[in-house]
């Protein structure tokens, strides 16, 4: 674990960051040797940032309803990495957030991921996160995205953002709640497998 401190260093000396680092307060993600799986959001909310805790609202509860597992497991466990697109909370637009910064998983994402050599998949929520990593891969817009998970795995699996506010989307796309969380489920059931349980093809 000395490299992320080491990396985790890094972040908050880089003058990117230092608007932060002098307000104490911390990059929010988690990098694990022992990490199956990756979960990339947009970027951490207000809360998340003054509870220093990821996913720490009713967008978090959802996300793990979806994934199928308790919000202890979700913290507590080392299978489960969180990289957000930035590691810090943006701030507020007119309508919802600021989105995360430009540059920022370019820098940080590549040398966390070379320290995870066990990743399996890499979950990406929203656009920003698709945008990023699927590039000119990701269909016409996020829904078309979704809708073809399937050709992206096993290496990624892109969701819609789990936020209330989407809960139209959810809605008039039943077939996300049928297709795609299954899957989504089967993904993390497997991760959190003891290492040398079989796992089920």
């Amino acid at each position: 674990m000395i490299i992320f401190e080491e990396i985790k260093q890094e972040i908050m000396t880089d003058p990117m960051n230092e608007s932060y680092t002098v307000k104490g307060i911390q990059p929010l993600f988690k990098a694990s040797k022992d990490a199956r799986i990756v979960i990339v959001g947009q970027a951490p909310g207000r809360k998340a940032e003054e509870t220093h805790l990821f996913w720490n609202d009713p967008s978090g509860d959802r996300l793990r309803e979806w994934m199928g597992i308790s919000r202890e497991e979700f913290y507590k466990t080392n299978r489960i990495a969180h990289l957000p697109m930035d590691f810090y909370y943006p701030g507020k637009a007119k309508t919802g957030d600021v989105p995360p910064r430009k540059g920022f998983a370019e820098k940080w994402h590549p040398c966390l991921l070379e320290e995870m050599a066990k990743i399996e998949t890499i979950i990406l929520i929203g656009n920003y996160a698709q945008k990023y990593y699927l590039g000119k891969r990701c269909e016409k817009n996020l829904t078309e995205t979704v809708r073809n998970f399937e050709k992206y795995l096993p290496k990624y699996l892109p969701l819609v953002h789990p936020s209330p506010l989407n809960l139209g989307w959810l809605k008039r796309n039943p077939w996300f709640e049928n297709d795609v969380l299954p899957v989504l489920r089967k993904i993390v059931k497997d991760c959190l497998e003891p290492d040398g349980t079989e796992r089920r093809t």
